[in-house]
């Protein structure tokens, strides 16, 4: 399934992509897509729908985060062969961990905000993996059981902040705006390899990254074993798996976003998002 949230921010209600492509509204199944939605229970509830009976989602709805309530967003840094050479930097031995404020959370196709003063601003195509079921210390074999399912996610980062501004990544990462996720999950089930799911993303219609989850230094399956072994991972929490190389940081010079900047980033499987820069609200650093 593809399930989908629209509405205003903070009203979003639950969607599904029905199997001829209508945009389905299921909030009289299922309110929301949030971490209890994605527990058996409500899946098979969704599942097990006629969806022509259903109301269809007005045209021009915007739409939400691809997942409600998220508690946490783990990212995993230099984990593409590609991206690593493009740095000029040896693959890790680890996975490389850092976190994102879950309130840079946003929706696929909302305004991308310019921080105040900021210089630096990144894009970074990624496959999202979204958590259904606990896991903690899971082996490897069987991490993929825990996973309810995909997104696509701009990883948007102000380098600056990421890489001047001392101590950890988190401080470049966590701007609200700064994790636009959708269109829509696409669940497990319908995923058999995500190793074999392509991504792209364009900059003011140039092509600035091609790459495919085949190059990953460590799978999905590998990082959520991993990361089970630091933390409990729980239903709707949010782990970033890297990007392909291509990120602004790696362009000779090196080129960043300004204010009317547009990116469109995708992938065949989990959809296309389109972002405008704009400037932040607040005008001005504290």
């Amino acid at each position: 399934m593809k399930l989908f949230r629209f509405g205003a921010p903070g009203a979003e209600r639950a969607g599904l992509v029905d199997a001829a492509g209508v945009w389905r509204d299921v909030s009289g199944v299922v309110p929301d897509i949030t971490p209890a939605t994605l527990a058996s229970g409500p899946l098979s509830r969704l599942r097990a729908l006629d969806t022509s009976a259903l109301p269809v989602v007005p045209a021009g709805s915007r739409l939400g985060p691809c997942v409600g309530q998220v508690r946490n967003v783990v990212a995993i840094g230099l984990n593409y062969a590609d991206h690593a050479a493009e740095a000029g930097l040896k693959p890790p031995a680890e996975p490389i961990v850092f976190n994102k404020h879950n309130g840079s959370v946003s929706g696929p196709n909302d305004d991308v905000w310019l921080p105040p003063g900021s210089v630096k601003l990144d894009w970074e195509v990624e496959l999202g993996v979204v958590i259904g079921q606990p896991a903690w210390h899971v082996a490897r074999e069987a991490a993929l059981s825990h996973v309810a399912g995909y997104c696509l996610v701009n990883d948007v980062s102000e380098r600056a902040y990421q890489m001047e501004r001392e101590g950890q990544w988190v401080k470049g990462k966590s701007y609200p705006s700064h994790c636009p996720i959708g269109p829509w999950l696409v669940t497990a089930d319908e995923v058999p390899d995500p190793q074999a799911l392509d991504l792209w993303l364009d900059v003011n219609g140039v092509r600035r990254q091609t790459g495919h989850t085949r190059t990953m230094i460590f799978d999905v399956a590998t990082l959520v074993s991993y990361l089970s072994q630091f933390m409990r991972l729980e239903p709707g929490d949010l782990i970033l798996t890297g990007t392909p190389p291509g990120v602004g940081l790696g362009q000779k010079p090196p080129l960043f976003l300004r204010a009317g900047d547009e990116v469109r980033l995708g992938s065949a499987l989990l959809g296309e998002q389109r972002q405008r820069v704009v400037p932040s609200p607040v005008s001005r650093p504290v």
